[in-house]
Formats: structure tokens, sequence, C-alpha cells
């Protein structure tokens, strides 16, 4: 929690070391369990082996070695302010911290920090998260947003931990997938246009599914239904070639109907309170794709087998020399020189490490793109950039339904607004019963917040390997790990502090601390270590189930311990100001997951 009474620690047993010729590993230091006081501790069990393989060893076995440097260490430790006591135990040197001081640290150290309560010190090293990248001509559904929420979420983690972060989408613009609305639009449905930012992506939705369904070949189909299907197939190849060949007509139908997706995503990423930084677009990078799979092939990365009527494919196990089959053999360039999505990700990768100098590039995409990345990440270590090796794959499991499975082909997807709009109705109805004396306005503005907050926890409480099935009943519960529950912590908090209006007096924290006191405190100070962890893990999980912990540790507090009701003036005034830390760093952990802290609900 304290850096530089840790550091002050270290600087003392560093100094001892190189005076007494004692190759000191490492150290690294872990929180004790409190037991009447806070500490941390470290071990030597490293040190005492590596003196061993220096040569320098006493003949002593490590275990006895280790807690003899433990000892030595302890002797020439001296005072210092903080700390009540050090202890050698068993190749450990536990530090304690004087109980009153550490707890008013660690409230003192929140309230001056405000919103910048567990802030991590600056990197050095920039970090672009890849999200929020739906294909277009389609609508954005429950998955999409799962998508979207992990990828925010973990770049406001990777921000406040210190790394310069970019935020990028990648929509899918192109494919066969987006030439089939454009053919059965301009076949259909041409010159109609619905009104409504919502309406013309879910539009586009259904006319997916409806052309998919014109194309599926059926049992049983007649003569005449194969020849039309046929011919359907023959009009969609055609319009395709004709995007390719830029045919001006087919793409400006393409510019026009793709604004309408780009529209509708803008509009559900600024209800989620997401701000992107740059804007990638798979069809920008299709031409220049294909130069570089020529200098893979000049280089001898890849092999071009288009001679023979084949693809251009990179060997990648034969390449690094493994017996042993991992990254297969990957597919760069279609034998009639098309590229793939593996073509472009490469592409798209030169121009994040070249162009937006990128040390570390996050990519969020589902599950099944999970070899995908292993061999675009492997092509690219082979190309010959450093980076490579801090790529990263988020990968993340389905969201279905109690229902069942979704698909967009056949039309039957959850779309996202549809959620939130019922999420809201039902906070609403809530809110009503609950709250009579709120305006129209708060009230909108409440139920906005928790429908949204219980979105985010529901998607960001489950491993991100995991499926979800998604249950709005649950997600809602102001009970349990939902994010109605951690929202209520902080309006708790929010009316304590209003019956003194918001004045936090001074506290010395010399009163004897109640154990609920002592757990507060206790999950406050490690906020900063776990968002270190959740950043560098990239698991907004990690931040998920910490805020609940904090806001349930919270929970018990406010109804077993009286604040205003107590006659001890100091321990009022410490139990006002640890209301306050508490409702800071619940604050604090909501923003970065993407969650409104509401003063009332």
């Amino acid at each position: 929690m304290f850096n530089d009474i840790q550091q002050t620690i270290e600087d003392k047993i560093k100094a001892w070391s190189a005076a007494n010729d004692i190759p000191l590993a490492p150290l690294k230091w872990t929180s004790i369990p409190f037991s009447g006081e806070w500490g941390v501790s470290t071990s030597f069990f490293q040190t005492a082996a590596d003196e061993a393989r220096a040569g320098k060893s006493t003949g002593k076995p490590v275990p006895q070695r280790a807690q003899e440097l433990a000892e030595q260490v302890k002797v020439q430790m001296g005072s210092v302010e903080g700390i009540s006591h050090v202890e050698a135990v068993k190749g450990y040197l536990n530090v304690y911290f004087e109980t009153g001081a550490y707890a008013r640290r660690v409230v003192d150290t929140v309230l001056a920090s405000g919103a910048d309560f567990g802030r991590g010190p600056a990197k050095g090293e920039r970090v672009m998260v890849e999200y929020a990248q739906p294909n277009t001509h389609h609508s954005f559904h429950i998955g999409h947003y799962r998508n979207t929420i992990l990828g925010e979420v973990l770049a406001r983690l990777t921000e406040f931990a210190g790394y310069a972060t970019v935020r990028a989408s990648y929509p899918g613009d192109l494919g066969l997938g987006v030439i089939t609305v454009l053919w059965a639009y301009d076949k259909f449905y041409k010159g109609q246009e619905p009104a409504g930012v919502h309406e013309r992506g879910q539009w586009l939705l259904k006319i997916y599914a409806e052309a998919t369904a014109l194309l599926k070949e059926k049992e049983n189909e007649t003569p005449e239904e194969k020849s039309q299907r046929e011919q359907y197939e023959a009009e969609r190849r055609e319009l395709y070639r004709k995007w390719d060949a830029g045919d001006p007509y087919v793409r400006e139908l393409w510019r026009v109907t793709r604004e309408w997706s780009l529209e509708e995503l803008r509009d559900i990423l600024n209800t989620m309170d997401v701000k992107m930084d740059v804007w990638f677009y798979e069809s920008e990078v299709d031409e220049p794709s294909k130069t570089i799979v020529d200098e893979l092939i000049a280089r001898d990365i890849a092999t071009d087998e288009r001679s023979t009527g084949g693809p251009v494919i990179v060997k990648i196990d034969e390449k690094l020399g493994l017996a042993k089959e991992k990254y297969r053999t990957a597919v760069i360039l279609r034998s009639d020189g098309t590229t793939l999505y593996l073509t472009k990700d490469l592409a798209l990768a030169k121009v994040k490490f070249e162009q937006y100098h990128v040390d570390r590039s996050i990519y969020v995409v589902d599950f099944r793109q999970s070899l995908h990345f292993q061999q675009a990440f492997k092509i690219l270590e082979m190309w010959g950039f450093p980076q490579a090796a801090k790529c990263h794959h988020l990968s993340y499991g389905y969201v279905t339904l109690p229902e069942g499975a979704m698909s967009a082909r056949r039309g039957q997807v959850v779309l996202f607004k549809d959620v939130v709009d019922e999420a809201i109705k039902r906070v609403l109805a809530v809110e009503s019963e609950k709250a009579p004396d709120m305006t129209e306005a708060q009230r909108q503005t409440v139920a906005k917040e928790i429908g949204l907050g219980a979105l985010a926890y529901s998607m960001l409480a489950v491993d991100n390997n995991k499926d979800i099935v998604f249950d709005m009943n649950e997600a809602l519960s102001f009970d349990g790990r939902t994010g109605p529950y951690i929202q209520n912590a902080h309006v708790r908090a929010n009316s304590i502090l209003k019956k003194v209006n918001g004045q936090i007096p001074n506290a010395t924290f010399q009163h004897s601390m109640d154990k609920h006191e002592v757990e507060l405190i206790e999950q406050i100070s490690r906020f900063p270590a776990v968002v270190e962890q959740a950043a560098n893990e990239y698991r907004p999980m990690v931040m998920a189930m910490y805020a609940y912990d904090l806001a349930n540790t919270f929970h018990s507090f406010y109804h077993a311990v009286p604040v205003m009701q107590t006659e001890n003036e100091e321990a009022r005034n410490v139990r006002l100001r640890l209301v306050a830390a508490a409702k800071q760093t619940i604050a604090n952990a909501l923003r970065l997951l993407d969650i409104h802290a509401p003063d009332v609900m």
C-alpha cells in the first residue's frame, strides 16, 4: 500500500547485503493477514539459494541460512517511522505497521487523492486495446456488448495503471456477409430507408437474415428453386466482383449503407461512455496487406504455391523447426489473390507498431479466433517485430439466453438496445415505488445508471473465457454479485455523509477499532494493488470481484457499526472519514468498470 515505507526497508536491506557481499534476490512482498496489526512479509529463501549457487555458501541448508539472513537483517533494520516491530520467522522477515498510524494513512491517502486514488505511476509503454468492432451491415447485439465492455474496462484499467492507452475499433466492413446485405438491399429494397439510427441498423440485420435464407440450399428443393438460388448466388458474386473492381455505383451503395451501421455503433458507444481514439477499417488494409504478402515471400517466410493453383502459405511449425504440430500452416493469400482476415491483421499490426508506436497490442475477440491470433503473433515475430511478444488475445465466450443461442444468419439475436431499454423500464418501475420523492428527470437518470450498471457487471463478473447465460432478473437484483448491489453501497455511504453536509472532520485514529472497521480499511488498502493486477494480467474480472468484495464489506460495516449515533466523538470522526474513503474507493472501482456511481437510488 505504501511504497515509500517499503522502499525505505528495501534500501536498508540492499545496503546491508552489498556491505556483506550477499547476492540479494529480488524482494517480493506479500501482505500479512490482519491479526491485531497490519504487516508485510518477504522471504530470503531465494537469496540463500543464490548464495549457495555462487559458491558463497556457509555450508548451512537453505532454510537454515534463510532464517539466519532474516535475523541479521532484522538486527540491522533499526527504527523506521510507521513500523511497530519486525520479526524473523522461518526465513521470512515480517514487518508490522503501527495500527492507528496505518489506518489513518490509508484513509488520509484516499481522501487526499480522490479520483486518483489507486492510479499507478507512468509505465513508459503504449498499449493499444482493439475492441468494439462488429461487422457493419448488422446491428449491435448483446454479444457485441460483451466484447465492448471487456475492451473498454481493460482500456480504463491499463490507463489508470499508468500505461499510455489507445482505444481502437476495427469494424469488419467488407467480405461476403457485407456483400450479401448489399445484394439483397439493391435487389429487393432499393431506395428504402427507415427513419431512426437504430431502426436502420436493425433493418440491415433483417435484410441479412432474409438474404441468407434465400441463398441457403433447402431440403427437397425443386429444380425451379435451385435455379433461382443459383441465380441469386451468381448475382451476389458478381456484386462482390464489382466492389473489388471499384465500381462507383456499388462502392457508393456500400458507403451509404455502411454509414447507417456506423451511426448506430457510435450512438451505442456514446450510451456506454466509450470514446474511441482511432478507427481502423478492414477495407483500408485490404490492398496494403497484399504488399506484405510479397514481402513475406521475398524474405522466405511465406511460400507461394499459386503457380500450381494453390495459395500463399506460411509453414509456421516447419519454419520454427518444431517437430510437434503447434501453429500449423497459415494461409495468408488465396489462390485467386484475395486476402483473408489473417492477411489484414498482419497489415494492421504493422500500422499499430510503426505509426502508433504501440508496445503492447491487445485484441478483444471471441474464443473462436484463438488459433488465428497464435498464428498472427508468431508470423509477426518471424517478420521481426519485437512487439509480437507483447501481443495478447483477450478471448471471451458466447453470450446466450436461457432459451438458447443466438444466430445473426437466422435473425435470432438479442439486440443491445432492446436489452438496455427493458432494463431501464424495469428499474423505473421499482424506483417509482422505492423513491416516490424523486423528480422524473432524476428517476430517468438513476434508472439508466442502474440498468447499464447491471448489464455491465453481469458481463464483467464472469471469467472472460466462460460462456454467459444472460438473465435479466439476476442482473437487476439488488442483492448478491450484481452491479446494483455495488452501486447501493455508494448510495449508503453518500446518505451518511449528507448528514454532515459532506464536511469530513479530522481524526487521530486512536480509538479501539471494531472488526468491521478493520476489514473495511483492509479492503480499501488493497485497491491500488488490484488495479495493477487487473491491468497487468488483462483481467477485468479481477476488478469486478474486488468491487463486490469492497461493497459487501461496506454493507456489513453499515449494518453493524454506528457512525452518527456513537457518543464517542473520536470514533464518530474516524468512521466518517472511513465512510468517505470507502465511498471514494467504490466510486473509483465502479468508474474503472464503466459503471456510474449514483448518489441516490
